[in-house]
């Protein structure tokens, strides 16, 4: 009957695993198991007690109910199907036996299995007249809605990433009849031409025919230096172009596009753990020690030593079992992230690395990337001003043409001015990304140079004209940048870019949790000066170019503070990996996705302030669980073997039970008080 019980209940749609996978998720969550089965299990076990509460000798006399003749036979009918329903934790509790890796699933099973067998002995053998069907029973309703909880975690955790995944770039740039459109990646086929630009990932296998740039492979090959591509090299699929624009004929498609790396991702981040979680798994796994050792010294001490009934010892050996039973512990940490993931989520925030919240919630220095992070980053061409023989169709032709191989916020505004004016864009050769100056690229056979100051001064010359317009623009605020040929500066672009009306409320709200905040940007000090200061920043670095931006940040560091880093951009993927933690805009570049340890799921800074706030009530609550678990268990374990008896006092097993319950009870409703945290910044 038993056997036939669990068949039933257990042909749940299984996938294959390892031996190590069980291993990992069989000590606390298995996460192999669905939520819905473990709730189930959990509903039909609530059903059942009832009439086994009814017939239980301890809660009859409670109630003042007449007892029923057939109690015992009735128990041990309905703790026999309740107990079926328990043996998913002895398959478990197998693997972490055969791995030599004890944890809570073999104290959990030695528990449970003790006392459903000691009593069927009590039923069948009138001298021993003690049973624990109640309580073991109670014992597994408890589990299974541990067990519920966490494998619901689990899924929580990936469908927090499945939102994350829809901000993700999952298109591609296909040329097509020498025109460009963007399709989904899964329309892909081998044989198409794709553009790639600097910032995205390849989004298939290919063989490169046009361009050159700097490739990120280190997710396929595990290789930090970027390798430099150009035509007639390979080009493989999730590999980020760093620095210029490549065209590709794709020889590959599927499993490789940017969707299999987002089925990466979502793996990875549901087998991270945070630091306090870690710290449970060990303490768990010495408590299954201790209590096997304590239960096997109070059945020795109190039988062979005090001269006790071998009854009386081994209900004490098995009560020992039982109260020690590390459920909350186990459940402890994970209650906690699965609410934190939901609740993050809700905010804007997606934590990938858990093991961060502790740094994140003590870090005490904040670095914000300016445009895209506290400006809108959508910019706006004020002024176009043609320098010497050029016309402005001339300044603005040729830096649409440059911009549009490119992908940086400033170069989209200047493409839609360029359509709006229906002008007709060239043909680029030689495109070059220079990372934090500008761009460059052959026009009918002559160079042509877009970008800052510093980057024509470099290359060309500005002469007082442009130097003038310059010093006017910058002053009022403006992003200004220069087209230029190789012998002279041809015109100038200023464009404005507008802070985000939640950014002095995000500033003011990092202040308030005692972080100094400071800003990295590429703009002149001018632009970085006025927003610096509007925002009450408490420092600022402009004019940075991307290895100042990790500097900056290391430089930090070495002061001994703990750094965060915000950003969305390709030149804030160096940073992002420094800081102690990154923090990417998830409608940022794949670069900064892939380098932040979390992803604000939308482009408003407040979400940070809310990140902060989380990771700080997070910690606490994992604490104040990991104290009460340990805690109650310090307590409880001397209690059960009797160690009091000189004061007279004894825990009766049906009272060691429901302290075990009760405790983990209060763990699960501390970490649902998270639910009610005000994240708001106000």
């Amino acid at each position: 009957m038993l056997q036939k019980l669990v068949n039933m209940d257990c042909c749940e749609p299984k996938t294959e695993h390892s031996h190590a996978d069980d291993i990992n998720h069989g000590a606390h969550g298995m996460k192999h198991g669905s939520a819905e089965m473990y709730l189930r299990r959990f509903w039909m076990v609530t059903f059942l007690l009832i009439p086994l509460a009814l017939t239980n000798e301890f809660v009859v006399s409670l109630v003042g109910v007449g007892e029923f003749g057939l109690g015992k036979w009735v128990q041990f009918a309905i703790a026999t199907i309740i107990f079926g329903f328990s043996l998913v934790f002895f398959q478990h509790a197998s693997h972490e036996i055969r791995a030599k890796q004890y944890g809570m699933m073999t104290l959990v099973s030695t528990a449970v299995g003790a006392g459903y067998l000691f009593s069927v002995a009590s039923t069948f053998i009138p001298a021993i007249d003690v049973e624990f069907y109640l309580e073991i029973s109670t014992l597994i309703w408890v589990l299974l809605f541990g067990h519920y909880l966490e494998a619901k975690s689990g899924t929580a955790a990936g469908n927090a990433l499945q939102e994350v995944a829809k901000l993700l770039p999952r298109t591609a740039h296909l040329i097509k009849n020498g025109k460009t459109e963007d399709v989904d990646v899964s329309e892909l086929k081998k044989g198409d031409t794709v553009l790639v630009k600097p910032g995205e990932k390849i989004p298939a296998d290919g063989n490169i025919i046009e361009g050159e740039s700097s490739v990120d492979e280190s997710l396929i090959s595990g290789e930090s230096k970027p390798v430099s591509k150009q035509k007639g090299g390979k080009a493989v699929a999730g590999s980020i172009a760093l620095d210029g624009s490549l065209t590709i004929i794709l020889s590959r498609v599927g499993e490789n596009s940017t969707i299999g790396q987002i089925h990466k991702l979502i793996s990875e981040a549901q087998q991270t753990k945070p630091k306090s979680q870690r710290i449970a798994d060990k303490a768990a796994a010495v408590l299954t020690f201790t209590a096997g050792a304590v239960a096997l010294f109070t059945l020795l001490i109190w039988f062979f030593i005090l001269g006790e009934s071998f009854v009386f010892a081994v209900t004490l050996a098995i009560t020992v079992l039982v109260i020690a039973c590390p459920h909350a512990l186990g459940l402890a940490i994970p209650t906690v992230t699965t609410i934190t993931t939901s609740l993050a989520v809700k905010n804007g925030v997606f934590i990938k690395d858990l093991s961060k919240i502790e740094i994140i919630r003590k870090a005490n220095y904040i670095v914000l990337d300016k445009t895209g992070t506290l400006t809108k980053g959508k910019f706006d061409i004020t002024n176009i001003v043609p320098i010497g023989t050029s016309s402005e169709r001339d300044v603005l032709r040729i830096a649409a043409s440059l911009g549009a191989h490119a992908s940086h916020v400033i170069d989209r505004p200047i493409i839609e001015q360029a359509k709006r004016d229906e002008i007709s864009l060239n043909n680029v050769n030689g495109f070059m990304n220079v990372g934090g100056k500008g761009i460059q690229g052959e026009i009918d056979g002559r160079k042509y140079f877009l970008g800052s100051k510093a980057f024509i001064e470099e290359n060309s010359k500005l002469g007082e004209k442009a130097l003038e317009w310059y010093s006017k623009l910058s002053k009022k605020g403006e992003t200004v940048i220069f087209v230029a040929d190789a012998t002279q500066t041809l015109g100038i672009i200023s464009l404005a870019d507008e802070v985000r009306p939640e950014s002095q409320d995000a500033i003011n709200g990092l202040h308030k949790l005692g972080l100094k905040v400071a800003m990295l940007t590429g703009d002149n000090r001018e632009v970085a000066s006025g927003v610096a200061e509007s925002l009450g920043i408490d420092t600022y670095f402009a004019e940075v170019l991307p290895e100042d931006k990790y500097k900056h940040v290391k430089g930090l560091q070495e002061q001994g503070f703990t750094v965060l880093m915000v950003g969305d951009g390709v030149n804030d993927a160096p940073a992002l990996t420094q800081a102690d933690s990154g923090i990417a805009i998830g409608a940022g570049t794949d670069v900064a996705v892939e380098a932040g340890d979390v992803v604000l799921t939308r482009n408003n800074p407040l979400d940070i302030v809310s990140l902060i706030k989380l990771t700080k009530k997070v910690y606490q609550k994992m604490i104040q669980n990991l104290v009460w678990a340990l805690g109650y268990n310090i307590i409880a374990i001397p209690a059960a073997a009797g160690v009091f008896a000189v004061w007279g006092f004894f825990l009766r097993p049906e009272i060691g039970a429901l302290v075990m319950s009760l405790s983990t009870v209060i763990v699960v409703i501390n970490a649902l008080t998270l639910k009610k945290i005000n994240l708001s910044v106000a």
